[in-house]
């Protein structure tokens, strides 16, 4: 077989198997007759963006379920560098999650997904520091490929690639790639290597999804010169479905929770715009006029076509299973199709349908969620023919151990087998392709190229099944899951994960020592297997110290964890490193920390990542002592707070009360706090008189955008769009001798040094004259911004706002941040305390 065989014959199976994680797909006869449309349109449409998110799932839907087009959505980036609503994952983990909620959102919507290796390392305001972080090369070799491999007849950009610095650089970037490849992929001196496993395509129309927002106002876009650009009407209502274009959209959309997308569903009709940036346009309305979207494109589909388009009139609601004679036909003759494109597509597509129409239900699930290299776990095999069409099945194949069987399958009587699973001593465990190897601040580091662009690791364990369908040959291949039933939630599918023998993690991963004095921490250690007999080192930087300097330890059944400690001895002066667990079992050494993903609206994740925790020795002084914590999206300030030393107590909107309150020193607002929570509104009195009794009041950037009350402060303040965004923009202090500067730590421009992904964002713009600015940066090229850091005397307090990613440099253990955000809780305070006890 051939490498692009090989190709081919994954692509057929990356179709199929994309809901690998969930549920089995049980299509009812109205979804069966959409996928019989499906299959008779030979057109396809790639949609172009940034992140998760900026997909205009609306467009994507009406292609999918409208026109019935092959439609999928490039994402270049993961998401990495957003801000999580529903949980503590950043950086790397958020960008799992984000790429599961795009596939989720792709499973609702009928599109496909696709990735290139861009890391989203932040915000950006121009594409040229976009594509230099990006390494432009790359990603644009990674947009060729998408284009080649997927052969869209139509591209659409989400943005204007004309208009470089108007928007987040990814954006542009996006547009400014996609509108490069156009004129690339047909032309074999570029990226050649690619032509091993794909081969060169033309798309015949590039496009840009405009709409009144890129115009400005509503009214200047009813105004502009449409003659360049076609309008949709996307508000179509689907009988067969109940819904209309606009509700799957907005349910596809919902997926995105990780950024509070949730979008409520519309009905009527509605509007969507292209305008046409390369190719001709079309004359009559139809954006794919010139482009032959029947069986006849391809030699020897003409026939394909009439016995498929027979297959759609006649369709039966109430017996689909009288279409598979018919179906049978032409899935033999696309057996023999020339065109390796669209053999392969059509022909993932039609068994989909034949197994649908008969009811055909194929499962293989492993007794164990987990397993590792070189164990061997049981298999439950389970087949089902619920129809009255003759099927045969001949043989399965577990992992190269094929099973001869040669039993009818009689209408609604199940089969069940039992096979050994066994997993190869050399298997690497289950974890996300593009984290494997360490990447920069702009790349993920990919080493296998059969990989790039696809949008999760191909599944290693499958069942093969060899069925004979009224004596037609055909095969299907299902991975193998797990299954259990939980009380509330009944069948729960989860995927078949291989796992290391073990792996350990310490808790925190930064740990501040304010003093010379030595700490307890806990080692959490788990096992992937029975019976692990283990030891545990910790390897540290030079001048710190462990002890003990090795520890043994047995775990008697796999999944199970045990916790042991050690102690750490920092040094006397300032100092940082980093210390890593290690696990010898036997002769093998293990590293990493097996993290498990677990929200309801994605498929349960397994990611191994290095397990690290920053070690930060340092001097920092601190007034106050109780905080009291509103959380907002998802951050880990509280835990950081405590690291330092504070008492640190979270509460919820409803115990916001002046009884509650009057136990504080200072209470802190979490980061979109005011965007996300609504009862804060109705306390915003009671913790202004907080702070005008003496209490300090800290709250962490919200955006401008869903604030839940304009009366976030005691006094006027404007939220903008500002923000810095090289994280080693110079700062300057305004104020050298403020407070904030210099009580009880003094602030230096050192405590600046070795922030991560950005300075700070949306910070205010305008504000009353009882606001003192303390700091003043800017990104390059732009003025002065001077609205990071805010602080009034309110009454006997000090109200303060930041815009300062806290929340981003504390998981970094960024010792500046620990300091400055001390003297943002210790202003006003003295050495004399209010010793009230939080038990009070």
């Amino acid at each position: 077989m051939t490498r692009k065989q090989l190709v081919s014959s994954f692509l057929a199976l990356f179709i199929c198997g994309l809901t690998f994680a969930q549920k089995p797909s049980k299509p009812n006869a109205s979804e069966i007759y959409n996928s019989i449309k499906k299959l008779n349109f030979l057109g396809s449409v790639l949609y172009v963006a940034a992140h998760p998110d900026d997909e205009n799932t609306r467009l994507i839907s009406y292609f999918a379920n409208e026109v019935h087009a092959r439609t999928a959505y490039l994402s270049l980036t993961r998401g990495d560098g957003g801000q999580n609503l529903i949980g503590p994952e950043i950086r790397e983990l958020l960008g799992v999650i984000r790429t599961q909620e795009l596939l989720t959102a792709r499973e609702i919507d009928g599109g496909e997904q696709f990735f290139s290796r861009a890391n989203d390392f932040g915000y950006s305001k121009h594409p040229d520091e976009t594509l230099a972080i990006w390494n432009k090369k790359d990603v644009l070799n990674d947009v060729v490929l998408a284009i080649r491999q997927f052969k869209p007849d139509i591209i659409i950009n989400r943005f204007d690639h004309r208009s470089p610095g108007s928007t987040h650089g990814h954006h542009t970037s996006s547009a400014m790639l996609s509108v490069e490849a156009f004129d690339l992929t047909n032309n074999q001196s570029q990226f050649p290597d690619q032509l091993e496993a794909t081969s060169v395509w033309q798309p015949k129309r590039l496009f840009f999804n405009t709409s009144w927002w890129f115009y400005g106002s509503e009214e200047k876009f009813e105004k502009a010169d449409k003659s360049g650009m076609m309008g949709f009407d996307i508000g179509t209502y689907y009988p067969t479905l109940g819904l209309s274009n606009s509700e799957i959209a907005s349910l596809s959309r919902s997926q995105h929770k990780s950024q509070g997308f949730g979008n409520t569903g519309t009905r009527g009709s509605q509007m969507e715009y292209v305008e046409l940036i390369k190719g001709d346009m079309p004359k009559n309305g139809d954006i794919f006029e010139g482009i032959n979207t029947t069986w006849s494109r391809v030699k020897g589909g003409e026939v394909i076509g009439d016995i498929l388009e027979e297959v759609e009139r006649n369709f039966d609601f109430t017996n689909p299973s009288a279409s598979i004679p018919q179906l049978l036909e032409a899935y033999k003759l696309i057996q023999k199709l020339e065109d390796a494109h669209w053999k392969t597509l059509k022909t993932a597509e039609i068994k989909d349908i034949i197994a649908a129409c008969s009811g055909l239900y194929l499962e293989a699930v492993s007794s164990d969620q987990h397993a590792t290299a070189g164990e061997t776990v049981q298999l439950n095999i389970e087949i089902i023919n619920r129809s009255n069409e003759p099927i045969k099945l001949v043989a399965y194949e577990t992992n190269n151990h094929k099973v001869s069987k040669n039993v009818s399958l009689q209408n609604n009587e199940k089969l069940e087998y039992k096979e050994s699973l066994a997993i190869g001593t050399n298997q690497q465990p289950t974890t996300p392709y593009w984290l494997t190897k360490k990447g920069s601040l702009g790349m993920y580091n990919v080493e296998n190229p059969d990989l790039i662009g696809k949008p999760e690791t191909p599944r290693k364990f499958n069942v093969s099944f060899d069925l004979e369908i009224e004596n037609t040959a055909i095969s299907f291949q299902k991975a193998v899951v797990y299954k259990m039933n939980d009380p509330v939630k009944g069948e729960v599918y989860k995927p078949f994960e291989i796992v290391p023998e073990a792996a350990a993690k310490i808790d925190e991963k930064v740990l501040i020592f304010n003093t010379d004095q030595e700490m307890e921490i806990p080692v959490t250690v788990t096992s992937g297997k029975n019976n692990l007999e283990a030891s545990v080192t910790i390897a540290h930087p030079r001048d710190w110290n462990i002890y003990p300097e090795s520890q043994n330890v047995h775990i008697d059944y796999k999944g199970e964890s045990k916790t042991i400690f050690f102690k750490v001895i920092p040094p006397k002066n300032e100092s940082e490193g980093l210390m890593t667990p290690i696990i010898k079992v036997g002769d093998h050494t293990y590293t990493k920390e097996l993290i498990e993903i677990d929200y309801e609206h994605i498929p349960y994740q397994t990611v191994l990542l290095p397990s690290e925790t920053k070690v930060v020795r340092l001097n920092i002084q601190k007034m106050g002592q109780n905080i009291g914590y509103i959380e907002g999206a998802g951050d880990i300030v509280p835990e950081s707070l405590r690291q330092i030393g504070y008492e640190v107590i979270t509460i919820s909107p409803e115990d916001i009360t002046e009884e509650t309150l009057h136990r504080f020193d200072a209470i802190v607002v979490g980061v979109r706090a005011y965007n996300t929570i609504e009862n804060l509104k109705y306390k915003q009195d009671i913790l202004f008189d907080f702070v005008s009794n003496g209490g300090n009041m800290i709250v962490q950037y919200n955006t401008s955008h869903r604030l839940v009350t304009d009366n976030i402060a005691p006094f006027s303040i404007h939220l903008s769009r500002d923000r810095v965004t090289d994280e080693n923009a110079k700062v300057s202090f305004i104020d050298k001798e403020h407070a904030l500067l210099n009580y009880p730590n003094k602030i230096s421009e050192k405590d600046f040094e070795g922030w991560t992904q950005e300075r700070g964002l949306y910070f205010p713009d305008s504000w009353d004259k009882e606001f003192t600015p303390i700091l003043e940066m800017h990104d390059k090229g732009e003025s002065k911004k001077k609205g990071s850091l805010l602080v009034a005397k309110y009454g006997q307090g000090y109200y303060i706002y930041t815009g300062l990613s806290f929340f981003r440099e504390f998981p970094a253990g960024v010792s500046g941040a620990y300091r400055l955000f001390a003297n943002m809780l210790s202003i006003g305070k003295t050495n004399i305390q209010k010793q009230t006890s939080l038990n009070d």
